[in-house]
């Protein structure tokens, strides 16, 4: 959900910045995430955009779906929608001027192909984690997959492109390397080959942001990445009218930056021992806090946590009522409106790259609790690299499939990192909101974003 959200806020850009521009959306009804988010989405999108510009295609269920719990699942997935694509586009009268694909998506190039259009590849995480799959890529055809794999066992600080700071091993795609025939090993080195074919990589970062990472990547590889963010949806006032104004005016009666915030993306939960430990955390802390606690899928099932319930049965006793003049417990979390509220002075965040922009956006500092996917290499580059966030742990990872984690994240720890964040210097949280200030300058006209969106466009029409 949150590729598709950010793509479709990538594709309103294009059409506001050339009027000559149409887009046809295409979105998969793939197994184990629920399509009725998806398709309330859409519904609410669509109410709102010109439909002449704009159109929305969601492709039928598959026939004979893959098991979700497969190893190879998203690479199955995406390839049985090659022939429902290729159906979709037979139907249509005119011919595509370029195809841009999820970085998920690179196998539907392969129809580009077959048409003589040119083929994009949106990404929609930063620019350092694809320097590194293209790094890690180039190793495994030059040495082998089992050069990779001796690196990770190694457990080195490595020098890698677009980091001035040696990684550790540890931040460095764990979900790659803890289970390489979990099919994320062979996924993320296919991935970098195949964006390869591609004309160029359209990278929801912004040059101020990650200069050093793109500069590293458009010096030493045979593609063109294109930073043309941050692309964020700031408004998403169509859903839960009541639950959203029901937070807004709880934060409405806080102090101005007094509320941590903890919110861990569509995918982030915790089971019974870690939200006790989090709880215990927040309670020694003392600070206001707003906390999007949401239930888990149930048993061993893989999917995202429940939207609209909260996990308060797992709570300590008496936490609810203890902390009842200070503390707010939510479900679904309309998150751009709340980090764009005065009352919140720090996000607790998993470190997803779309939290990450809207936290650079509207200034608020983030104390990073990675969880899954590049999560902790993004936390090592905020914390480290860029030096624009404070700590809880970097290294924190879940196994989503087997709802397991690493390790438990201790109520002391929880205490430190939340003091750290709503106590930060006057330096960091100065050079927090000199970054708020380029994100938004980079879209205006003349702007560093606004000039490689520019180039991209040109180039479709000019093909």
């Amino acid at each position: 959900m949150g590729h598709l959200l950010s793509t479709i806020e990538f594709a309103k850009l294009i059409i506001k910045h050339n009027p000559n521009i149409s887009i046809l959306v295409i979105i998969f009804d793939i197994p184990a995430f629920s399509i009725t988010a998806v398709e309330s989405y859409i519904d609410s999108q669509s109410r709102e955009l010109d439909t002449n510009r704009f159109t929305f295609m969601t492709l039928p269920p598959l026939s004979n779906p893959p098991d979700p719990s497969s190893p190879t699942f998203f690479r199955a997935v995406i390839d049985l929608q090659k022939p429902l694509v290729e159906q979709a586009l037979a139907a249509r009268s005119t011919k595509p001027a370029a195809f841009v694909v999820d970085m998920l998506c690179v196998t539907m190039i392969d129809i580009a192909n077959e048409l003589g259009v040119p083929s994009y590849i949106y990404f929609t995480a930063g620019m350092s984690l694809l320097n590194i799959m293209l790094h890690f890529q180039a190793i495994a055809d030059d040495k082998g997959v089992d050069a990779l794999i001796e690196l990770n066992k190694s457990g080195t600080e490595l020098d890698l492109p677009g980091f001035r700071e040696k990684v550790p091993m540890a931040q460095v795609l764990p979900m790659m390397f803890s289970d390489p025939e979990s099919g994320w090993f062979n996924l993320i080195l296919d991935l970098a080959r195949m964006f390869q074919n591609a004309k160029g990589i359209l990278v929801n970062t912004f040059m101020e942001l990650e200069s050093y990472a793109v500069e590293a990547l458009n010096n030493n590889q045979n593609i063109t990445a294109y930073p043309v963010g941050p692309i964020l949806m700031l408004d998403d006032a169509g859903s839960h009218k009541e639950d959203r104004d029901s937070i807004m005016r709880w934060l409405d009666a806080q102090p101005p930056s007094s509320v941590v915030f903890l919110c861990f993306g569509s995918m982030g939960s915790f089971d019974e021992d870690q939200v006790k430990e989090i709880a215990h955390g927040l309670e020694q802390s003392a600070h206001r806090f707003l906390w999007s606690l949401r239930r888990p899928s149930s048993g061993d099932k893989f999917g995202p946590p429940s939207e609209n319930e909260t996990f308060e049965e797992a709570l300590p006793e008496g936490f609810l009522d203890r902390t009842a003049h200070r503390g707010k417990i939510i479900g679904w979390a309309p998150q751009a409106q709340i980090l764009g509220h005065q009352a919140v002075g720090g996000f607790v965040s998993h470190c997803g790259w779309n939290s990450i922009l809207e936290s650079m956006w509207f200034g608020v500092p983030i104390a990073t609790w990675p969880i899954y996917s590049e999560q902790q290499l993004n936390a090592f580059e905020l914390v480290k690299e860029l030096q624009l966030a404070v700590e809880i742990r970097m290294d924190y990872q879940k196994d989503l499939k087997k709802n397991i984690a690493n390790f438990t994240v201790m109520a002391e720890e929880v205490k430190s990192g939340v003091n750290k964040l709503m106590g930060m210097d006057d330096q960091m949280k100065g050079k927090i909101r000199e970054m708020s200030d380029k994100s938004r300058k980079g879209l205006e006209n003349g702007g560093s974003s606004h000039n490689w969106l520019t180039r991209f466009i040109t180039e479709v029409l000019d093909e």
